[in-house]
């Protein structure tokens, strides 16, 4: 099974000049934890509901801190046209919970997450195999080197 057999299609977007009240009143409104961030038409970072709560908050940032202060600028990436088997392990192997979909002409054209992937039959597996990568301590997103 292909990765645009799986994805969510549908990507709402921030751009990083935006504050991370907006990001997260979008999260809210659309009951997701992460946004793609945008700038000219170009995919630029991540923010999650878990950036703005370490990142921002814990780091006594306000609520009119700008995206671009707390997103993760390092996108890890897959390709619509991916096998799902080799993507979640992948996913498993780097300990992430969700991928912006590129196609070949590295454009944004959804978002694989572990729940796509539990809500199909197909991938059950591989979304377990890559839920127990993902589960261990550590990893790129780590916050637990952060000091008080």
């Amino acid at each position: 099974m292909k990765i645009r057999d799986a994805m969510t299609r549908d990507v709402c977007m921030v751009r990083p000049d935006q504050t991370i009240r907006d990001a997260a009143q979008l999260m809210a409104q659309m009951d997701i934890g992460s946004l793609p961030v945008q700038d000219n038409d170009r995919l630029v970072g991540m923010i999650t509901d878990r950036d703005i709560a370490v990142r921002a908050i814990a780091q006594g940032k306000g609520a009119d801190a700008r995206v671009s202060d707390v997103m993760t600028s390092e996108i890890r990436y897959c390709y619509e046209d991916q096998d799902v088997e080799e993507v979640t392990r992948n996913m498993g192997e780097q300990r992430l919970r969700r991928l912006p979909v590129m196609n070949r002409d590295k454009r944004l054209v959804g978002i694989l997450s572990l729940g796509d992937l539990a809500r199909d039959d197909q991938s059950q597996d591989e979304a377990g195999e890559a839920l127990s990568g993902i589960s261990r301590p550590g990893g790129l997103h780590s916050q637990s080197t952060l000091r008080h």
